[in-house]
């Protein structure tokens, strides 16, 4: 395992860590930890209206409702523009989805995006990918609602490489609801003329990228990862994509994260080094 990047002068010294759907930025606490630790501000704020916390969201997830995807891209655009000098971007499942679209409208230094959900112009939709979502995309109703996992359904999407007792425990400590609109958003971009979940893959301007995804995924296996980077493939802009043996779709946690941890900012560091 090799040792995280030490922030050095010149290089972006700020990295914002962007959790997905069903978590929160509880998500991320090694990596802050460790990032900190190597002399980088952290940054990993909540998508918007959640900041009560899971225990809270778990016993009232209304603040969930309506959450659209426009609405957190827009909150975390103000969060990054406010900032001295632009960071790195990581983000996880939808919040990979955000990274991509925060670089598209020109923030960030460089981005990773961690087993990403995918952007319009990404076609390929495993079984997995569909039985992991089906509960609630199966009623349209719920597009205004939260989008709850049971413990069981957790365990298949995200921990799948853990017991059912380990992932329950995770499930009572780390689960939140996710919300209804934003997944609707997601699942339907590409039947959507002005989709919010929208980016100009050919933008020749935009910070490096990279994808990082897992063979053991489940709710976004690596193929949609392969397809959305090669989605980029007409953009001058530096895309690159990295699959990791073992990992699940909760990779930011699951044992051996800190490997993942510093991958993903020796990269980061390097590419916007070079840019600048």
């Amino acid at each position: 395992m090799s040792a995280t990047v030490q922030q050095t002068q010149g290089q972006p010294d700020t990295i914002v860590l962007i959790h997905g759907m069903w978590m929160t930025p509880r998500s991320w606490q090694g990596w802050i930890q460790r990032y900190e630790k190597a002399g980088y501000r952290v940054i990993a704020p909540t998508w918007p209206g959640l900041e009560g916390g899971v225990e809270a969201l778990q016993k009232d997830p209304t603040p969930l409702n309506n959450l659209g995807v426009k609405d957190i891209v827009d909150h975390y655009e103000r969060i990054i523009r406010a900032l001295p000098t632009p960071p790195i971007l990581m983000g996880h499942s939808f919040g990979g989805a955000f990274v991509q679209m925060l670089l598209d409208r020109g923030v960030g230094a460089a981005g990773v995006a961690i087993h990403s959900a995918p952007v319009k112009g990404v076609y390929t939709l495993p079984f997995t990918t569909i039985k992991s979502t089906a509960s609630t995309l199966l009623n349209p109703a719920n597009v205004k609602r939260h989008a709850p996992m049971t413990p069981e359904q957790f365990h298949y999407a995200f921990t799948n490489t853990l017991t059912q007792e380990e992932s329950d425990e995770i499930y009572r400590t780390q689960y939140i609801p996710g919300s209804g609109r934003a997944l609707f958003q997601g699942a339907l971009a590409n039947l959507t003329p002005r989709s919010e979940v929208t980016v100009n893959l050919r933008n020749d301007a935009r910070a490096p990228l990279l994808f990082l995804s897992g063979d053991l995924d489940v709710i976004l296996p690596a193929s949609i990862q392969r397809e959305n980077a090669k989605r980029y493939a007409k953009s001058k802009a530096v895309t690159e994509y990295v699959e990791v043996p073992g990992r699940s779709h909760y990779t930011v946690a699951q044992p051996g994260w800190e490997a993942i941890a510093d991958q993903a900012l020796s990269w980061a560091v390097e590419h916007a080094a070079a840019r600048n």
